[in-house]
């Protein structure tokens, strides 16, 4: 009995003191931290399949990326509604294209317009203005006839448009009653250098508008046609409708032939007086 009490204590003495030392150990791994050693670097030397570095760290690197690289999505084909707004706005541009060409040529050709007026305009007031010297200048040598026919007159004689003595030709005229150089008709007057008037000197209408003198510088081929007629100097009638018919007379009036090749100016003088 004594034996078996003393394997018991044994027994329980042997089971405490394991336990304490597992305790001991417990503690001991517990509150043990392993310090950490310093790493070093790899360096990869030649081109080993296996060497590290860079070249790892690289591929490791482009391997991330193309990991998380999401390709964009494609686009999408053009739709119906894109295609008309194109074609839209193509034909857009070309009707203002074809607009701003039809405005430019549209220019163009209103410019083209006032040159040509302007050029006609031009040429008519060089005309009118060169009938006027000349009817001017017929009017001045005519003056100067008539004062030479007055003075001549006197003794017999008058002037030819070479200042020469009259021919049998004046004195025939003379004595048929068409003067040579001058005459008046049914209260108005012409004067021709050399020229007589064939029959009676034509009258203007009654329909005008404004009494009054109208002088009309008068030039006669060789046939007596009068082939010009302006209005000249001396004039005291400005309505257009008076001078109009004043014209229109005189260009009516013939005068005799002759055979020499000039031709003769004079003037036409229209009075007008309302009945």
């Amino acid at each position: 009995m004594k034996k078996q009490n003393s394997n018991l204590i044994a027994s329980i003495g042997t089971l405490i003191f394991m336990l304490l030392v597992f305790l001991l150990l417990w503690f001991l791994m517990i509150g043990y931290v392993p310090e950490q050693e310093d790493e070093g670097i790899m360096v990869s030397f030649g081109e080993s399949a296996t060497g590290g570095g860079q070249e790892n760290g690289l591929v490791a690197a482009a391997a991330t990326s193309e990991a998380t690289f999401t390709p964009p999505p494609a686009p999408a084909p053009p739709s119906n509604n894109d295609l008309m707004t194109q074609e839209d706005d193509e034909s857009l541009a070309l009707r203002r294209q074809q607009e701003e060409q039809r405005r430019e040529a549209e220019a163009q050709e209103r410019a083209e317009r006032e040159r040509e007026r302007a050029e006609q305009q031009r040429l008519e007031q060089e005309r009118l203005e060169r009938e006027r010297r000349e009817a001017e200048e017929a009017a001045r040598k005519q003056a100067a006839i008539d004062k030479a026919n007055q003075m001549g007159a006197l003794f017999g004689q008058t002037s030819s448009p070479e200042g020469s003595a009259g021919t049998g030709e004046s004195a025939s005229s003379a004595a048929k009653g068409n003067p040579l150089g001058h005459g008046n008709s049914g209260g108005n007057s012409w004067s021709l250098n050399g020229r007589s008037i064939v029959g009676a000197l034509p009258t203007p209408g009654n329909d005008f508008k404004q009494e009054g003198k109208v002088v009309v510088n008068i030039t006669v081929d060789t046939n007596g046609k009068v082939i010009s007629a302006v209005v000249g100097p001396g004039s005291t009638v400005s309505d257009y409708t008076t001078q109009q018919l004043a014209i229109k007379a005189a260009l009516k009036a013939k005068f005799n032939v002759v055979d020499r090749p000039d031709k003769a100016m004079g003037t036409i003088t229209y009075n007008f007086k309302f009945k």
